[in-house]
């Protein structure tokens, strides 16, 4: 089982430790991801379309060190789709990054088999030159402080769900895979690529405002305990958000799950125990079987974003 050469949308992969253990405390070996990220390809691959790949890799397991990786084309079957970007600035010493994008099950396959355990897009996605297009999402990131949980940042998304929706946009909501939620919603091309952070930065500030005793919208440890941060800046171009249906590098191997705003409804008020917004690779798969995908962005609707 060390290495193997298997055939995937008819492109042949090497494979290699399938029997490597990634996710100690639930058994979850390198085997199980790559059959995972083949499983949940049909739902997943849409909401890569055209966004570089930015990958967090952890080839001992999610105990053993990891790294991120933007740069990641050098590693690249041909026959992966390669894009050339201006580097962001956190990037030193670069102009320019080589980077993938994910179009298909093999593409997946492959990315798993380097143990990317999970994969993180920007809001925005390359235009047919390959160039950085203007951001066509926005999301609001929600991550609870000490004292909070799942409960409380319910409670935040309802509140930003409907302040959303009064604005003409159509959110969508997930969970992070983690200990926290987001808040996404599909938008027209905005007048700048500055625009959906202001915009977030505004939302975050009026909702603590509002209940400064659970919404915190500075980043200072210090302000956290017992409310729940709205991260506006992963507006930023530069920076990336986990994609829905990702693995997470966490004990039990969740995944970072669009859930409806019924789910998020019935935890806020009380009638659903909040461990059930924790999805294992085998609940998503069950609930895309049922539900189909719950964050479908490409059928909702888009709307210009208010001045901010």
């Amino acid at each position: 089982m060390s290495k193997q050469r298997v055939e995937i949308d008819g492109r042949t992969l090497a494979v290699s430790n399938l029997e490597k253990v990634l996710f100690p405390e639930v058994g979850f070996t390198k085997a199980q991801v790559i059959d995972y990220y083949v499983r949940i390809a049909p739902v997943l691959l849409p909401h890569l379309a055209g966004r570089p790949v930015t990958f967090t890799r952890w080839p001992d397991g999610v105990e053993g060190q990891t790294f991120f990786e933007k740069n990641s084309a050098r590693h690249a079957p041909e026959w992966v789709r390669r894009v050339t970007i201006p580097s962001p600035g956190s990037t030193r010493g670069r102009e320019t990054l080589d980077m993938v994008l994910l179009e298909s099950t093999a593409d997946l396959a492959w990315a798993a088999n380097l143990a990317a355990l999970e994969v993180h897009v920007p809001q925005w996605r390359v235009d047919d030159d390959g160039q950085p297009a203007l951001p066509d999402l926005l999301v609001l990131d929600l991550d609870p402080g000490p004292e909070t949980g799942i409960a409380e940042c319910c409670a935040v998304a309802e509140r930003l769900g409907q302040r959303l929706e009064a604005d003409g946009l159509d959110p969508v909501v997930k969970t992070s895979g983690s200990k926290g939620m987001q808040v996404y919603a599909p938008i027209e091309a905005p007048a700048d690529r500055e625009h959906p952070s202001r915009y977030a930065k505004l939302l975050a500030q009026e909702l603590s405002a509002e209940t400064p005793d659970d919404v915190v919208w500075r980043m200072e440890k210090a302000l956290r305990p017992g409310k729940v941060l709205i991260d506006w800046s992963q507006n930023n171009p530069a920076k990336t958000t986990v994609a829905p249906y990702s693995l997470r590098a966490r004990p039990g191997a969740t995944v970072s799950t669009p859930v409806g705003w019924d789910e998020v409804d019935a935890v806020r008020d009380g009638s659903l125990d909040p461990a059930e917004l924790r999805f294992t690779t085998d609940d998503v798969l069950a609930r895309v079987e049922q539900y189909g995908d719950l964050f479908d962005v490409a059928g909702a609707t888009r709307a210009p974003l208010p001045e901010a």
